[in-house]
């Protein structure tokens, strides 16, 4: 996959979860993740409130639709989302959890006990998805990590810190989607390390030399 085709995968794999976003049919890991993804992007934000407004009003001319669930309920939200005030951008900070995220995880960034993945990369593992996980990144500033693929999807909320991979750069609030198309090595950018909340549905493939290696002898991993 070329780097042009690689940019359009993204922004087209992005495009469809902002719209499971608005048709309220995201599990609640994604549900808090697209949510604080909005609270830090304006832009992104306008664009789900243009959708909801478009689904709602098809819903209102067509009251015998089944093709959303708990239509009554899923129609008085999206109107009052519609209705809504625009939500501030939090202060960076104290607040690198936004809100939804530190209610999905019920606990602040201070609390968060972290785990050795590789040198330079820890983790807080929240909770398994079927074979993939839910969990807390930090990675120090300038570290590249292990090359690797995906058996599923990898969808990647940063939170601090930025990367950069062949899809492009991602600072906080960017979401990365990444998958079994996608064979990649992320770099943190150099000034600060790298904080992300990224969901995975199936283990990673690693792919470097060394990589491989670990995976004879351990298998599959998170």
């Amino acid at each position: 996959m070329s780097s042009i085709e690689s940019q359009q995968h993204d922004i087209r794999a992005l495009d469809d979860l902002l719209v499971a976003y608005s048709a309220g049919s995201l599990d609640p890991a994604r549900q808090a993740l697209v949510a604080s993804h909005l609270l830090l992007n304006p832009q992104n934000r306008r664009f789900v409130r243009a959708i909801e407004n478009t689904v709602a009003s098809e819903l209102a001319l067509d009251p015998g639709s089944a093709s959303v669930a708990r239509r009554e309920t899923r129609l008085a939200a999206i109107f009052d989302a519609a209705d809504a005030p625009p939500v501030e951008r939090e202060p960076w900070g104290e607040q690198v959890l936004p809100t939804p995220l530190r209610r999905f995880m019920g606990c602040s960034l201070d609390d968060v006990s972290w785990s050795f993945v590789v040198p330079g990369v820890r983790e807080c593992r929240l909770g398994d998805v079927g074979r993939g996980s839910i969990s807390l990144l930090r990675v120090k500033a300038g570290r590249r990590l292990p090359q690797h693929t995906h058996e599923g999807s990898e969808i990647t909320l940063v939170l601090a810190g930025a990367f950069t991979d062949p899809l492009g750069r991602y600072g906080r609030g960017d979401i990365a989607i990444a998958d079994s198309e996608i064979d990649h090595s992320p770099v943190v950018e150099s000034e600060e390390e790298c904080i992300c909340f990224a969901i995975t549905d199936a283990p990673l493939v690693l792919t470097g030399p060394f990589g491989r290696v670990v995976q004879k002898i351990f298998g599959r991993t998170h």
